[in-house]
């Protein structure tokens, strides 16, 4: 990369982080109280890529102490949207599972967002986000891949 590209990547991620603290406020006022978005990502993460992980690779995933993750995972265990079983490979560990509970609150919280951003999000395309979507992915892709 050349030393004149690198403006651009900043305003990109520049963007990128301003969409996030506006997208973050706007979910974060629909959440019920006491749950915020770390709450709800780390449910997203366990239906997403798959539940039964340890805190510890769940803290790895997400570039957060464990300590962090354990105090996010106690609040969702105490909603009872997930259960700590004992690692069937190591039985000083345990595992993160979800619940059905959790399972709804994760699909009930996807409504309450895309109803709070219906508005603002009528004056963009669908098909301009179709379009960013997989140049997202890729960029998320290649920065996944890079912190390993």
């Amino acid at each position: 990369m050349r030393d004149a590209e690198l403006p651009i990547f900043f305003g990109l991620f520049n963007e990128i982080g301003i969409l996030n603290q506006l997208s973050r406020t706007a979910f974060e006022a629909v959440l019920p109280d006491g749950l915020l978005v770390t709450h709800f990502s780390v449910l997203n993460h366990l239906i997403r890529v798959q539940d039964g992980q340890t805190p510890l690779k769940l803290a790895s995933a997400f570039q957060v102490p464990k300590t962090s993750m354990t105090h996010t995972l106690a609040g969702l265990e105490k909603r009872g949207f997930v259960e700590m079983r004992p690692n069937p490979k190591d039985a000083r560990s345990k595992c993160v599972w979800i619940t059905e509970a959790g399972r709804r609150f994760r699909e009930e919280a996807i409504v309450a967002i895309s109803q709070a951003l219906r508005g603002p999000l009528s004056e963009f395309p669908v098909s301009k986000a179709w379009a960013v979507l997989p140049v997202l992915a890729e960029l998320r892709a290649i920065l996944d891949a890079a912190r390993d």
